[in-house]
């Protein structure tokens, strides 16, 4: 057992917390904790049950006296991200998770903790094991690849839950209540392009875009922080302006992020190069102006390629129905919640873009809470794309979670919150994807709240988790059992 939990209360809590760190259980691999998960509860004579994906369902019967009550489902997932220090020597397919306490937080020795959501395991476990706890009859549902695909929850059956309340255990900030999260879709727009040789007396030159702060595409999205694919395109439209062509253009990593650099290869007449060099120093100067104090490090440059006098560059008319199309999409915050003061109920975010030999290609993603307005979205960015030219690929997605502030579970949630600690909860919706809007697509009437500890620095080695947070959401989780009726 590890020396750094000694001490800590809940301690059956913190036990398994222990316990199940020394289990491989990366996104994608998390048999051995699921065979854990099924041994813990035939030890403690629970029914369990796994479906083909992997996630587990358990079982407990009410406690004496409280038969009657409804059915509630504990929920969390039993993957982790699995990130760690350059540095650092780990094996995560075998090596167990090093905690560490510092002072008031647990944290992970060179890697990420697990915490998220391996809290919600650990809380589940505890429960299952605790006959102290009063209680209705309780499912403890344990998903798989949340974490990178939603796989668990997106191929639960409909008759794999009897429950229809369900407290979701996977939010991060003790003392709110979260009600609701977006879903998302993919729009992928393909130019198919046509490449000639660089016309002769013209340079090599490259125009970056870079120093950008990015972000989580739906956390951050309100920030107004730059974007370095539409910024890049600014500048390009007054280069292809001057006559220049473009040959490649780079930009973005992930769907799920605001991209922080952004580069292209383009060939400048020989003559226009000084007033190209020119033209993007002001346009540097404009537009740090305009995001100096959210992204005050933005840098634009165009620099020349040395020994780069031969290449191929798209053909001027195409590359600019690509410029122009990029330029057209929309970026950013599309709207904001009526309901839930500073939520962003839709947004939109142009992702990734890469240039292959016959094509361009750039990701796009959209997010609402509201499953009409995820259409609209989807539709304008798709709309765009086609009178563009560009070829439209849409992703399937996954399903938001509109807030239901007359939620029977909320109401006794905040009621009870305010009777264990004297304030009302925060209550809150998320602009990123959570289980419950895809728990509650495939188990319509499900009633749910999603709340947890306080935990900071998830999916990095940074992350840590409250240990005094800890306890009072157990207070919290306890209480809230004896009070469905």
């Amino acid at each position: 057992m590890s020396t750094a939990i000694e001490g800590l209360q809940p301690a059956l809590v913190w036990k398994y917390f222990a316990e199940i760190a020394r289990i491989p259980r990366c996104s994608k691999h998390e048999k051995a904790i699921g065979e854990y998960v099924i041994d813990t509860a035939k030890q403690l004579g629970l029914v369990a049950k796994q479906d083909s994906y992997g996630s587990i369902v358990v079982k407990k019967s009410a406690s004496p006296g409280y038969d009657h009550v409804r059915s509630v489902c504990l929920q969390g997932h039993l993957d982790m991200v699995c990130e760690k220090n350059k540095e650092k020597e780990h094996d995560f397919s075998k090596d167990p998770i090093e905690i560490v306490r510092k002072g008031d937080v647990l944290m992970a020795n060179g890697t990420t903790l697990g915490a998220d959501n391996g809290i919600a395991v650990a809380t589940n476990l505890a429960i299952m094991e605790d006959k102290s706890i009063e209680h209705g009859p309780l499912e403890f549902l344990f998903t798989v690849d949340e974490e990178t695909g939603l796989t668990g929850a997106s191929n639960l059956s409909s008759d794999f839950l009897e429950s229809r309340t369900l407290l979701n255990l996977d939010s991060e900030e003790e003392g709110a209540l979260y009600v609701g999260c977006s879903g998302g879709r993919d729009t992928i727009g393909t130019w198919r392009v046509e490449f000639e040789n660089a016309p002769t007396n013209t340079v090599a030159t490259k125009l970056i875009v870079r120093g950008l702060r990015g972000g989580h595409s739906g956390l951050e999205i309100d920030k107004g922080r730059g974007n370095a694919i539409k910024i890049l395109n600014r500048v390009l439209i007054q280069l292809s302006a001057l006559g220049s062509q473009l040959s490649i253009i780079e930009g973005g990593n992930k769907r799920n992020a605001i991209p922080r650099e952004c580069e292209a290869l383009l060939f400048i007449p020989n003559k226009k190069l000084s007033e190209a060099k020119s033209s993007v120093a002001t346009s540097h100067t404009t537009i740090k102006l305009e995001f100096a104090t959210v992204d005050p490090d933005l840098s634009i440059t165009l620099e020349e390629v040395q020994g780069s006098k031969k290449g191929k560059v798209m053909k001027k008319k195409q590359q600019d129905t690509i410029i122009k199309t990029i330029l057209a999409l929309p970026h950013g915050v599309l709207k904001t919640s009526a309901d839930i003061p500073g939520l962003v109920e839709t947004s939109t975010n142009v992702a990734v873009i890469n240039t292959t030999k016959k094509a361009v290609v750039l990701a796009t993603s959209q997010r609402s809470s509201v499953a009409s307005e995820l259409d609209e979205a989807v539709q304008s960015v798709s709309s765009i794309f086609g009178l563009g030219g560009a070829t439209v690929e849409n992703s399937d997605g996954y399903p938001g979670w509109k807030p239901n502030l007359d939620s029977k579970i909320l109401r006794i949630a905040k009621e009870t919150y305010k009777s264990l600690f004297g304030k009302e909860p925060a209550i809150k919706a998320i602009h990123a994807g959570l289980e419950c809007g895809i728990i509650g697509e495939k188990i319509p009437g499900m009633d749910m709240v999603s709340f947890g500890p306080t935990l900071e620095g998830v999916h990095s080695p940074d992350e840590k988790i409250y240990i005094d947070t800890v306890g009072r959401f157990w207070r919290f989780l306890l209480a809230i059992l004896n009070n469905v009726n």
